[in-house]
């Protein structure tokens, strides 16, 4: 037991979550050692080193489905392979916004030369823009692409690299709650084991999921949705709480970690600048897996997961 790694000293060692330990382990990328006279989990050597390997890929933004194809190989043909295909990728990206760079410049160069102050001027650059835009939108045009044609490409290869964001309202809801605890208690103590023990008590409430887990800090709650009849004393020894739902910006969280939750947290705040809405300050962040499905997570190689971020108006915000 000596030579045994807590999951405290790991978390803090690492500067993770135990949810994010967990998550390696749901993948299979290390193990946890758990024995019968200890609740929490524990680590050895080897698994603290993967644990190191693992935190180098994803520094390097390495995907968790690429991190298990580099585990499931001996040698180093597999890595130096993922390895190649991410600098192709950074490249590619370079070309995209050096292009891009060049096109915004041609436009003020274009601009800067014409006279807004003469109707003539005006009139003509509103021409070539309707000029342009019939030769994007006519598919029998076989000239070149032209440089608003192009933009357009970039611009959505750009698009794709931020995550989908949907607005939606979750409603109100009855749910049993593990209360606000450390990630270590929530997920090494007695609530993930009851509640496995009792899945006959819970209800979806969106995408076929029961259960939303909200972080801030080093305290984490985890609620899940209960059927109307169930009562206090069928939940015992956890309460039941009136989750009172709201306005909530969602987007996948690629990879489910904490990498790729911080990723899509900041890529969330940016887009809502773009919006009437703003963060919630008064509402916690949740996550929630959305399908929990076997054939999903073997064809992506991981479990897709939704990050609610709490919103509101930003007249809301002002009053």
């Amino acid at each position: 037991m000596n030579d045994l790694i807590k999951i405290r000293e790991m978390t803090a060692k690492y500067d993770l979550s135990a949810r994010t330990l967990r998550y390696y382990e749901d993948m299979g990328l290390i193990k946890s050692i758990r024995s019968d006279d200890y609740a929490y989990r524990l680590y050895d050597e080897a698994n603290v080193k993967r644990l190191e390997q693992i935190l180098i890929l994803r520094k390097l933004n390495i995907s968790i489905k690429d991190i298990q194809r580099i585990f499931d190989t001996s040698g180093s043909e597999i890595v130096l392979d993922v390895l190649g295909k991410k600098v192709d990728d950074i490249d590619e990206e370079i070309s995209i916004l050096h292009e891009l760079k060049e096109i915004i410049l041609e436009f003020i160069h274009q601009i800067e030369s014409a006279d807004f102050g003469r109707e003539s001027d005006v009139k003509l650059l509103y021409d070539k823009a309707k000029e342009i835009k019939t030769q994007i939108i006519n598919v029998n045009y076989n000239g070149n692409p032209s440089a608003i044609n192009r933009m357009m490409e970039v611009t959505e290869k750009l698009d794709n690299k931020v995550p989908d964001i949907m607005i939606v309202r979750i409603p109100k809801f009855r749910a049993v709650t593990s209360g606000e605890v450390t990630f270590e208690e929530l997920f090494g103590g007695d609530f993930m084991p009851w509640q496995e023990e009792h899945n006959d008590l819970f209800k979806p409430v969106i995408f076929n999921s029961a259960d939303f887990l909200c972080g801030k800090d080093d305290k984490a709650e985890w609620i899940w949705a209960v059927k109307d009849e169930v009562t206090e004393t069928d939940t015992y020894p956890y309460k039941i709480i009136e989750f009172p739902g709201g306005l909530y910006a969602a987007a996948v969280s690629v990879d489910g970690d904490g990498e790729s939750h911080n990723r899509v947290r900041s890529k969330t705040e940016k887009w809502l600048e773009s919006t009437n809405f703003v963060i919630d300050s008064d509402r916690e962040l949740m996550g929630h897996m959305i399908y929990e499905d076997d054939e999903i997570k073997e064809g992506l190689g991981y479990h897709q997961m939704n990050l609610y971020a709490p919103i509101k108006l930003k007249r809301a915000n002002m009053e």
